[in-house]
């Protein structure tokens, strides 16, 4: 790109306190093109006992050492912690970002929460999530892991799409960028039944938000990811994993940031609605 036009555009990026993620990787390519940036973060924290790999280790961080990287690239950027389960989180934290950077120009939906399921009855894999959602018939009660991946991979950033939009619209203004990250696997996801079903409604919400919101010069788009090395690909499942990807490799953050930016980009201006696949040619046979 000569010029992606985000010199000094205000960027919200979710999900940014694994310093290995996208999220982060996302950030500091903002940072580089001179965007100011607002970064969100919650935190998990460790169970006693719990024997954690470097992913999950990272969800249990504030978001400082991405700030840190920022700074020493010249960048302006800071933080806020929100837990989307939360009602009023996501007028918060929109709260928060146009006091640090002023209106919000470009969103990158991000955050994401993960957990194992699936439709199988004799398994050790949990069932199904969703059905989790209503675990008694005479009243509904929502299990805490099922609607903690729902809220984070579907209703939130539908939710932050909406704050986005009720804003931009609010200030008159006709430039804006949103960007969702979403998986490959999203239209059949076995033994991950619930994360896929819920990337998957992200995916319908961006493609009815991009028809909805281009008549005020809103984009928006989903990123479609296959192996990324955030923390949790460990070196069996890497093996197990390169032969099904064309170009050779497991993927790495700043692959997927680098597409992040040019959706922001004004290359990418007339371009929306689209899933695009960022997946090193994973297969999905």
């Amino acid at each position: 790109m000569t010029n992606p036009g985000l010199q000094g555009r205000a960027v919200l990026v979710t999900g940014a306190n694994n310093q290995f993620g996208v999220g982060a990787a996302a950030a500091r390519t903002f940072a580089r093109f001179g965007a100011t940036l607002f970064l969100h973060y919650h935190r998990t924290p460790l169970e006693a006992g719990e024997q954690a790999d470097i992913y999950r280790t990272q969800q249990a961080n504030t978001a400082d050492p991405i700030l840190e990287d920022i700074a020493a690239i010249g960048g302006r950027a800071a933080a806020f912690e929100a837990d989307f389960t939360d009602p009023a989180s996501v007028t918060s934290l929109f709260d928060a970002a146009e006091r640090f950077c002023g209106p919000v120009e470009v969103l990158i939906n991000n955050a994401a929460a993960w957990s194992s399921d699936t439709f199988l009855p004799a398994t050790a894999v949990p069932r199904n999530s969703f059905l989790e959602l209503w675990t008694d018939a005479a009243r509904p009660i929502a299990s805490e892991p099922a609607r903690r991946l729902f809220m984070a991979n579907a209703i939130a950033p539908a939710k932050l799409i909406a704050e986005f939009a009720r804003r931009h619209v609010a200030r008159g203004a006709r430039w804006g960028r949103i960007v969702n990250i979403s998986t490959a696997g999203s239209e059949c996801f076995p033994s991950e039944a619930s994360y896929g079903a819920a990337k998957y409604a992200l995916e319908s919400y961006t493609r009815t938000a991009a028809r909805e919101l281009g008549q005020f010069g809103i984009t928006v788009n989903v990123l479609a990811l296959g192996p990324v090395q955030t923390g949790w690909i460990t070196p069996e499942l890497e093996q197990a994993l390169v032969p099904t990807l064309a170009l050779g490799r497991i993927g790495t953050p700043e692959d997927v940031a680098d597409v992040v930016a040019f959706l922001a980009s004004e290359q990418a201006r007339w371009v929306t609605g689209q899933k695009l696949f960022v997946d090193g040619g994973h297969s999905r046979s």
